[in-house]
């Protein structure tokens, strides 16, 4: 199974980068689970200085952005 995490506090973007990635996971019809990472000693040990963060199959795939619910399809298709 695919590790999805988004990274941040819980803010707003970070929620909106999640249902995104729920909505990627549920296109592609891969095994993910999507995970909310909120411990902010977590989130700097990925090298996030801005969230949200992505993180899939523990490579960071975005930081500081929210992508496209496409863009984040194919980063799974290719994880």
């Amino acid at each position: 199974m695919l590790d999805i995490k988004v990274l941040g506090p819980g803010c707003a973007n970070c929620r909106k980068l999640e249902e995104l990635g729920r909505e990627a996971v549920a296109a592609t019809g891969r095994e993910a689970e999507v995970l909310r990472i909120t411990d902010m000693d977590e989130v700097l040990a990925h090298d996030v200085l801005k969230t949200p963060g992505l993180v899939i199959g523990e490579k960071l795939v975005s930081p500081g952005r929210i992508p496209t619910t496409a863009t984040i399809a194919g980063w799974i298709r290719a994880a």
